[in-house]
């Protein structure tokens, strides 16, 4: 597959920019909105945003099932910030009536580094990103407070995980795809091509 087909989830939050940064890897990047369009993608990105609103959009489009079954059935997901929070299993702190897709053992803490005023940015180095740190956006931004065994911890920051990996499952809570620095979304990209193999 030299082309893959990834979505991203457009029903709230910075999707413009993912798009741009996946097709700067090579990918076919298109928007998901409805369950078809979602079955027509190879992999799928879910963006920063708003993770509660995220939630109950993606439940009142009808996506929720079906990116529940699609993720359990391996396709490749990537979540930036909110999007780390709809791929955790478990929200220490939802709000009410917030749900998730889950695939990812951990826990996470929403708004963990503060509120809007207190975003900031920072260099972390992600195994498996070559060329150096990454410069992180955080913006509101979650931290993992705890994984399960098949959890890899690829960034640290403060103390705190801030990039994992379950297998074909990666999340963020910062924003790669606001800084020009496409290497995360290369990453992902590079994963979505093993998956279909």
């Amino acid at each position: 597959m030299t082309t893959p087909a990834i979505g991203v989830l457009a029903l709230q939050g910075d999707v413009r920019e993912h798009l741009a940064a996946l097709e700067a890897t090579g990918a076919e990047a298109r928007t998901v909105r409805r369950p078809e369009e979602l079955a027509g993608v190879d992999g799928l990105v879910i963006p920063g945003g708003e993770s509660t609103t995220i939630s109950k959009l993606a439940t009142a489009f009808g996506l929720m099932e079906p990116l529940r079954e699609r993720v359990r059935s391996g396709m490749p997901a990537y979540g930036s910030c909110a999007g780390m929070i709809m791929l955790a299993d478990k929200i220490l702190d939802p709000r009410s009536g917030q749900e998730t897709v889950g695939g990812i053992d951990m826990i996470v803490r929403r708004n963990a580094f503060g509120r809007q005023n207190e975003s900031f940015e920072a260099s972390v180095d992600v195994a498996g990103v070559e060329g150096g740190p990454v410069e992180g956006v955080f913006i509101r931004a979650p931290w993992v407070e705890s994984t399960g065994a098949d959890v890899e911890v690829l960034a640290v920051f403060d103390g705190h995980p801030v990039a994992v990996r379950q297998g074909s499952l990666l999340a963020t809570a910062f924003h790669p795809e606001l800084t020009g620095d496409h290497r995360v979304h290369r990453l992902f990209t590079g994963m979505v091509r093993s998956a279909a193999r």
